[in-house]
């Protein structure tokens, strides 16, 4: 009992602030019907999940690593556009899958890099001039291959071949595939051999600027294990087969139907998340946890990057990607009256008392953010790698006593930290529409439910999500209904630029009360 009372004056502050937040969703509630306060709830479930998506992969990559990605919005953006490339177009995925893993075969062989490069590093002036030199040839040697690699894509300034144009197709369930495109003068070998060599050379000269930056050449033993020459074989050897089955597996994606084509699609945006949250971090962060004012310019410098290069390869128009038929379907039995009618006529919505539920958007996105809250929360809590993720936000110093490379921990949380962002952005797709402008949003969505939660703490970035989704949600339907106020003869509708502003309003409020927000820990 007294240790009980002790629990209740330590947090008390919290939990008076959680209950004026109950009493206020109660009065909130209270002046709807009862249809339009179940449809805002559930609203507010799907913006809370794909808020909360974002905010807990910036939380996890802040919390053990004090970097903060100002890429993060951006990324969003990219795993929407890259799940739509694999659903719309997959046999545009196909085609590059090859040049993908043939440049990324390379750095599969990372021990042998930094044991050459050990070998010509040194404090001569030309010890440090040719990892420059040779970052500049594989990038000259890339550029060269991977625009002669033949890529059947679309033309966003051609109308009738812009993405805008094939997501209409696929809507209609009739999927536009243009005929392959083939290899020019230079030929297949040449092209993917050159690939190959320019990965291996970019690979090569990153490992020389990092033995550079390191010990100013210490010299290494050569230490390849088996698993990085396996590594090295399955990675060719993929790249390989999807170049000679280009056609049969382009075929057999297309013919999978739309259900499975987008769940495949939400896979790909993961893992595309993760490789590029990985590489970002093993190239670009690494050499700059001591200095974070570079990590903010660089990662700020990524965003404007990956906006243009978005806007270069699939245009500035926004446009939608298509539900898959399992929650797309319309019919004499749509709208469903329960879950089992749900699977059987794959209607995209349901009645839920007297409330039409969009079953994709109030249903499966939160249905999604749940599993990946419940999914991450195990790592965390009941695995190794989440017991040393812990161990690192408490005492980065005392894991690197105990021989963890914490290098390669800090690479998998980097990476796992994009790859939600990315599924977040997938997930967006079909329910907000794709545009460039999508992860600024979303961004400052993420880092506002994080201030109102804790920044560093992963369950405060689920509870500031559901806050920051519940305040959008109840100020949009309250600009449509109204709020009657008292001495004013109308009911007062806050107008949409209120809907932001709410957020920022909530956030000030529980910063004033708790500096560190809900569920902050001391540092």
């Amino acid at each position: 009992m007294k240790s009980f009372l002790l629990s209740l004056r330590k947090n008390r502050t919290l939990l008076i602030t959680a209950g004026a937040l109950l009493l206020l969703l109660f009065l909130a509630i209270q002046g709807m019907e009862t249809q339009d306060w179940v449809v805002t709830l559930l609203r507010s479930l799907s913006v809370a999940a794909v808020t909360f998506l974002v905010a807990s992969g910036f939380s996890l990559i802040f919390g053990l690593m004090d970097v903060l990605n100002l890429a993060h919005g951006t990324l969003f953006m990219i795993g929407a556009y890259a799940a739509w490339t694999v659903y719309v177009r997959p046999d545009t995925f196909i085609d590059v899958l090859t040049p993908i893993c043939l440049a990324a075969a390379g750095f599969t062989l990372l021990p042998l890099w930094d044991f050459l490069a050990s070998r010509l590093t040194g404090k001569s002036p030309l010890a440090r001039l040719w990892p420059w030199v040779g970052l500049l040839a594989s990038g000259a040697l890339l550029l060269f291959a991977l625009r002669a690699y033949p890529v059947t894509i679309w033309d966003p300034g051609v109308y009738s071949q812009s993405p805008g144009t094939y997501s209409l197709f696929a809507d209609t369930g009739a999927r536009l595939i243009p005929s392959p495109e083939t290899f020019g003068e230079q030929g297949a070998p040449l092209v993917l051999g050159g690939i190959l060599l320019g990965g291996f050379l970019l690979a090569f000269s990153l490992a020389g600027l990092q033995n550079n930056r390191r010990a100013g050449g210490v010299r290494k033993s050569l230490r390849l294990p088996w698993a990085y020459l396996a590594s090295f074989a399955m990675v060719l050897a993929v790249g390989l087969l999807i170049f000679f089955f280009n056609t049969p597996l382009t075929t057999a994606l297309v013919g999978l139907g739309s259900t499975w084509l987008f769940f495949i699609a939400i896979l790909a945006a993961l893992l595309t998340g993760f490789l590029l949250g990985s590489l970002i971090e093993s190239s670009l962060i690494r050499p700059l946890y001591s200095r974070p004012i570079y990590q903010l310019m660089i990662t700020l410098g990524l965003s404007a990057m990956g906006i243009e290069l978005v806007r270069a390869i699939w245009g500035r128009p926004e446009f939608t990607m298509p539900k898959p038929a399992i929650f797309n379907g319309s019919g004499e039995n749509c709208p469903a009256t329960t879950l089992a009618g749900i699977f059987q006529d794959h209607c995209s919505t349901i009645l839920f008392m007297d409330s039409r539920i969009r079953v994709y958007n109030e249903i499966f996105i939160p249905l999604v953010g749940i599993i990946v809250l419940v999914a991450i929360w195990i790592l965390l809590q009941r695995t190794r790698i989440g017991m040393i993720i812990r161990a690192g936000v408490q005492d980065r110093e005392m894991v690197e006593a105990l021989g963890i490379n914490v290098r390669r921990v800090f690479t998998f949380v980097f990476g796992l930290g994009v790859g939600l962002a990315a599924l977040g952005g997938a997930l967006a797709g079909p329910s907000m529409g794709i545009s460039t402008a999508m992860g600024e949003s979303l961004l400052l969505n993420a880092l506002i439910a994080l201030a109102v939660g804790g920044l560093t703490s992963y369950p405060g970035a689920a509870v500031g999500s559901l806050l920051v989704g519940l305040m959008q949600q109840f100020i949009i339907k309250y600009g449509q209904i109204g709020i009657q106020l008292p001495f004013l003869a109308e009911p007062f509708k806050p107008t949409p630029p209120l809907v932001p502003a709410s957020t920022v309003l909530l956030m000030v409020i529980i910063l004033l009360v708790m500096p560190r927000g809900l569920l902050g820990r001391k540092e």
